[in-house]
């Protein structure tokens, strides 16, 4: 099992650092490459995005049938599909059809990944193995963004292409170490009972709903940083990549002692944390509209380290909550359903960013809303999860 271990962490560094590179560029490529409005862009990323809702429940089934490391695999070379159509669009239209693709690819991949990493970890708790892989997919999305700083200062509006190109090698080179090399635990087939329905959890479904509050700010962070630094603030180019790269030395090496620091709270408090911590970044970066201009620069990466500890307080726990809390016999099926919670913040972030066309604190305000309703409901819901998915871990 090490083996397999140490090849999904390589593949999935390898798969975010081609998604660091376009992905914080994805509505920047639309508007300066293309030609399309801002407004009109944010509007075609979410209609294309929005085929990711159909994705969730299919994936549950694969998992629980032919195991999560086949779901991976399809949504690495999905993924490439729709980044090279990023490459052949000219419009409109041929962008709707990329990100179709492209989100399609990225709910797939999401929805099998809790899963295949709880298989390869093996009977443990995955508060670690998650904060593992989210420490790796950080590191290499943050390398990313870097990289593609010095694409568009070095090449200019030629590098989003370059970025586009490297982004699908990327996702390849990780799909091939995927089918050579992570062999997850022998798979015992279980029967399915319709009782597990995930529709019938009330509990897990308000789960989904909070961390959706929660992944919000996810997506915003990532899609609507660069928008906001660089058309609304005026900031230097290079500013989006640093930030980035500040975020990848934070939560690259960060998310196993955050853990630690965070041993004597339950998941549920600590995601409480991690969301009033999101809510605190959105009313510091809303601040910046009041510092004067030399201060900006400074000001923003300051701001970074806020959200960075949001991050590290919620993610793996959220993660490791969702997996413990949902029954043995269905898990694909729910983790999957869990996804629904990131999905559907991806895709409405396009829409809320397309916001600063309106207003440079509208979007701001209505995240950081989010990320408050998300501190009060998981208060309330905390008691109605299975006590052993809540208990706190000591490690």
């Amino acid at each position: 099992m090490t083996r397999s271990r140490f090849a999904l962490l390589g593949a999935m560094g390898i798969d975010n650092f081609g998604s660091g590179l376009f992905l914080p560029l994805a509505l920047l490529y639309v508007t300066r490459v293309l030609g399309v409005p801002l407004a009109v862009a944010g509007t075609a990323v979410t209609v294309g995005t929005t085929a990711g809702l159909l994705v969730p429940p299919l994936a549950g089934r694969l998992v629980d049938r032919a195991g999560p490391r086949t779901g991976v695999l399809a949504a690495q070379l999905l993924q490439a599909a729709g980044t090279s159509a990023y490459l052949l669009a000219s419009g409109v239209g041929g962008v709707v059809v990329a990100a179709v693709l492209l989100g399609a690819g990225q709910q797939l991949f999401h929805s099998c990944l809790f899963a295949l990493i709880s298989e390869v970890a093996g009977d443990v708790p995955k508060d670690r193995p998650f904060a593992e892989v989210g420490m790796v997919r950080a590191g290499g999305f943050g390398l990313g963004g870097l990289t593609s700083s010095g694409l568009l200062t070095w090449f200019g509006d030629r590098g989003y292409s370059v970025a586009l190109v490297v982004d699908v090698i990327t996702f390849l080179v990780a799909a091939a170490l995927v089918a050579a090399f992570v062999r997850p635990a022998q798979r015992v087939a279980r029967a399915v009972r319709a009782p597990a329905g995930v529709l019938r959890n009330r509990p897990y479904l308000a789960l989904i709903l909070l961390s959706g509050m929660f992944g919000l700010s996810l997506d915003f962070f990532l899609i609507g940083t660069p928008v906001f630094v660089l058309d609304r603030l005026h900031a230097p180019i290079w500013l989006p990549g640093a930030i980035l790269f500040l975020l990848t030395v934070l939560t690259s090496i960060g998310g196993t002692i955050a853990l630690r620091l965070t041993r004597r709270l339950s998941r549920i408090d600590a995601m409480r944390a991690g969301s009033a911590l999101f809510a605190a970044w959105c009313l510091a970066s809303l601040g910046v509209l009041l510092v004067p201009q030399s201060w900006q620069v400074p000001y923003l990466l300051a701001t970074t380290l806020v959200y960075a500890a949001g991050d590290l307080v919620f993610g793996p726990r959220s993660g490791a909550l969702a997996e413990a809390a949902a029954p043995p016999e269905a898990k694909g099926r729910y983790l999957a359903a869990f996804q629904y919670a990131f999905t559907v913040a991806q895709v409405l972030a396009p829409a809320v960013v397309s916001l600063f066309s309106v207003s440079a604190w509208l979007p701001w305000v209505l995240v950081g809303g989010c990320a408050c309703l998300a501190v009060l409901g998981l208060g309330r819901l905390g008691p109605r999860l299975p006590a052993a998915a809540v208990t706190p871990i000591q490690s």
